[in-house]
């Protein structure tokens, strides 16, 4: 089964307010942040809209969003990013653009949400631009890391979740996906096979340096079988946020 790609943004209940003031770590927020990651194919949408469904059944508000994307600003964004005309654009600029993108989504989306007690299911935030642009580009960790601080206000995820996929398996699969997309999106997919092995790499080293964060998934086990290890870790988190929203 192909991966399904998440909306802009899907969220339960609807209302919040972006001036609000917040900072994940320092106000002790009820929100929840989750994000999904790997290299493209490895099925982590599939994943995010599965635990998607899951919050649903058992009646917690919860808010999708995606990277690049999420906001209005966020997807004009995402086009130039991911389309394959954009081929042969600086790293330098494609890391800019990325954290564009991921500003606006926390200052418009996520920050508010997090504010309001939901939990947030994110497709890729900044671990992606550390992995893709960083591992993969060869860019600076230690500059990723300072616009991550610069742009995402404090904003950490919680929980992330690393589908864990060889890159021959992920490259087919996406390239698969993408003939039948509806939107060009195919930029990374014409990527050297080397470059879809060093983010790889990237990925499960960010695992070894947050391991009580950053959690790898083997990503060739059935659909099924990843949900339920995303559950089983992810439960713990729901639980206290749970008990913290009970008045």
């Amino acid at each position: 089964m192909p991966p399904q790609r998440a909306p802009r943004s899907r969220r339960k209940p609807s209302s919040h307010s972006p001036g609000a003031a917040f900072s994940l770590r320092k106000r002790g927020a009820r929100g929840l942040f989750l994000t999904f990651e790997g290299i493209d194919g490895c099925g982590k949408t599939t994943q995010l809209n599965l635990l998607s469904d899951y919050l649903a059944r058992l009646g917690l508000p919860y808010l999708v969003t995606r990277e690049p994307g999420g906001t209005e600003l966020g997807e004009q964004v995402r086009k130039i990013l991911l389309r394959r005309s954009s081929a042969g654009m600086d790293p330098r600029n494609e890391l800019l653009l990325y954290f564009a993108s991921r500003a606006q989504n926390v200052a418009q989306v996520i920050r508010p949400a997090l504010a309001e007690g939901l939990t947030v299911l994110c497709d890729r935030f900044t671990d992606a631009s550390l992995a893709f642009q960083g591992y993969g580009r060869g860019l600076d960790l230690r500059f990723i890391r300072r616009l991550h601080r610069f742009a995402c206000q404090e904003v950490n995820p919680d929980l992330t979740f690393v589908l864990d996929i060889r890159p021959e398996t992920s490259v087919k699969r996406a390239r698969k996906r993408n003939l039948s997309a509806r939107h060009d999106e195919g930029r990374f997919e014409q990527e050297a096979l080397a470059f879809h092995q060093r983010v790889r790499q990237g990925y499960r080293a960010l695992a070894r340096q947050e391991p009580r964060r950053v959690k790898l998934i083997p990503a060739e086990d059935d659909i099924e079988t990843i949900h339920q290890k995303i559950v089983a870790l992810a439960r713990p988190l729901l639980a206290r946020l749970s008990r913290k929203a009970r008045p």
